[in-house]
């Protein structure tokens, strides 16, 4: 059978575009694959034992502190200290009017000696009576009398003796004493001052044991207990770390705060770190706990946003994280990935979710797998801001 030629060309023409839309169709997987995916490099998700912390912020107080304040009235005949003046246990600071005290003892001691010989004379006299009286010579109103004075002369002496007592410790008190090692911190009065019972001398402080009291959030109430590390920084010494032991936890927890007070002591026998100063560090809660981490290099913050990208199948996927610690180039990743994830070092700055991406061979610059272990388990430092889990 013979076809018209127009017919037998546009039969020809429909198989031609039949075959060349076949062609495309099975062409462009392989031209997207080569020509649109970018050039990555990829680290591994990797688990190290990091030490598990909290950062803290607290103040360093001093174990004993004390207003020493006047025990006894009258002017203050001199001062043996100065603020910054280290004193010992029963040291002596003042002296306040210490010769009128002097004066009151010995009349006290007069008054003790007085009221002892006439109750000597009164229990002689007593005695005497007591025995003409057995022999029937004494009367009984002599005999009462005589009992009467013993028994006064005795109080007189039990009251004698306590005045020479007050006198005696007013005396040890117009000394002003220190009331434990430690420092003078403020001076209050000076030569010639007039005091009063309860007026303010000198602020002492005991900085040879200092407190750091710190918040700890109420989440991590079941992880801290006496005795745990913490490591610190303060301002004056900037790049040096400092530790000290968890002595104090409190019961309850601030209801304003949501967080419990906690208190470490720390020694400070070369007295390099001042009372009252400022303190941020971190209060270790667990140690070389497995901690999952990446590269820092990889981690993309945008628009508030902290993401990494994970290759899955040759495909880029934009995924969301909770960042913790930085360590060494490294970065604690609280949630979101898992060990063994590839995630993209380099080249990410191009990519978008779903974007197909060609990995080039080697390890990345940070990769967690090329570091050393000695760097991977060395400490964190006290700057770390990020909280863990």
């Amino acid at each position: 059978m013979k076809f018209p030629p127009l017919v037998a060309a546009t039969t020809v023409l429909l198989v031609s575009l039949q075959w060349a839309g076949c062609e495309r169709e099975t062409t462009a997987p392989a031209h997207v694959s080569q020509a649109e995916s970018i050039a990555v490099t990829v680290a591994t998700v990797t688990n190290l034992a990091w030490d598990k912390t909290v950062s803290v912020i607290g103040t360093l107080f001093p174990k004993d502190e004390a207003t020493v304040a006047a025990q006894v009235d009258g002017a203050v005949e001199r001062t043996m200290v100065d603020f910054g003046d280290r004193v010992g246990l029963e040291q002596d600071l003042a002296l306040i009017d210490t010769a009128s005290y002097e004066a009151q003892l010995e009349q006290a001691v007069g008054n003790l000696a007085k009221a002892d010989a006439n109750l000597r004379n009164a229990e002689q006299n007593f005695e005497r009576l007591q025995k003409l009286r057995t022999e029937g010579i004494a009367s009984a109103s002599d005999f009462d009398l005589a009992k009467a004075q013993l028994d006064q002369w005795g109080a007189e002496v039990k009251s004698a003796r306590g005045a020479e007592g007050v006198a005696r410790l007013n005396l040890r008190r117009s000394r002003v004493q220190a009331p434990f090692d430690g420092a003078i911190a403020q001076r209050f009065v000076g030569r010639g001052d007039y005091v009063r019972v309860g007026s303010a001398l000198f602020h002492m402080v005991n900085d040879t044991v200092l407190k750091f009291i710190f918040q700890v959030p109420e989440r991590y109430g079941s992880l801290v207990d006496k005795g745990l590390p913490v490591r610190f920084g303060v301002d004056n010494y900037p790049g040096q770390a400092f530790t000290g032991a968890v002595y104090l936890v409190s019961p309850a927890v601030t209801m304003a705060s949501r967080a419990f007070s906690v208190g470490a002591l720390v020694t400070n026998a070369d007295f390099r770190l001042k009372a009252n100063t400022f303190a941020r560090g971190s209060l270790v809660l667990e140690r070389g706990s497995p901690t999952c981490v990446v590269p820092l290099e990889s981690v993309v913050n945008f628009a508030g946003v902290t993401k990494l990208f994970i290759v899955e199948h040759n495909v880029a996927r934009s995924r969301p994280v909770l960042t913790g610690r930085i360590r060494n180039g490294l970065q604690e990743i609280l949630d979101g990935v898992k060990s063994g994830e590839k995630v993209v070092v380099t080249g990410q700055g191009r990519l978008t979710d779903g974007a197909a991406v060609s990995i080039q061979s080697g390890s990345a610059p940070g990769d967690p797998g090329t570091r050393p272990a000695a760097a991977a388990l060395a400490p964190p430092t006290v700057t770390a801001r990020h909280e863990p889990r």
